[in-house]
């Protein structure tokens, strides 16, 4: 799934009420090869502008249960793409989900790096209104500068990202 357009939009109440719609769905499709399903990047910190797309890791014990997990998976609409160049890290895209808000699904081993990353810079964010402002800024301005751009898009905000990377020690 490419961006075609950068959106970014204000804090949606909504967002946190999609992501539970759709972790409903995974929880009872996944049942215990599920350890936890979190709410991570823009969309689950309140306060904080974002594209409109869920995104959602779904942590596992290890790569033991993976296969089971890609079944079962499979059978509501998900299907493995492959790390995409993040070790630890599996994404799926979908099919058939007309009836949840846009996501992004990962699939990671509860020791993965980037798993760490990304609840460490959700956990950060959610205790630093000032960063939540500084952030939202940024975003803001990247999308109004790449709104057909996302590869500059992202330029525009790493600097902010890698600065608090830095700080989390992640």
């Amino acid at each position: 799934m490419v961006t075609k357009r950068v959106l970014v939009l204000p804090y949606n109440g909504q967002w946190e009420r999609s992501f539970e719609e759709i972790k409903d769905e995974l929880q009872a499709a996944l049942g215990p090869l599920a350890l936890r399903i979190e709410h991570v990047g823009s969309t689950s910190v309140r306060g904080l502008s974002a594209k409109p797309v869920i995104d959602i890791d779904v942590v596992i014990r290890d790569y033991s249960v993976f296969d089971a997990v890609v079944t079962a998976l499979g059978k509501i609409g998900y299907h493995h793409e492959g790390d995409l160049g993040i070790a630890k890290r599996e994404a799926f895209k979908y099919d058939g989900k007309e009836h949840l808000q846009k996501h992004h699904l990962y699939v990671c081993p509860q020791d993965s790096a980037e798993l760490k990353r990304h609840l460490a810079f959700r956990d950060r964010l959610r205790s630093d209104p000032e960063a939540v402002r500084e952030y939202s800024r940024i975003k803001e301005e990247g999308a109004s500068l790449y709104p057909d751009d996302i590869e500059n898009y992202i330029r525009h905000k790493s600097p902010f990202i890698e600065k608090l990377y830095r700080e989390i020690g992640v």
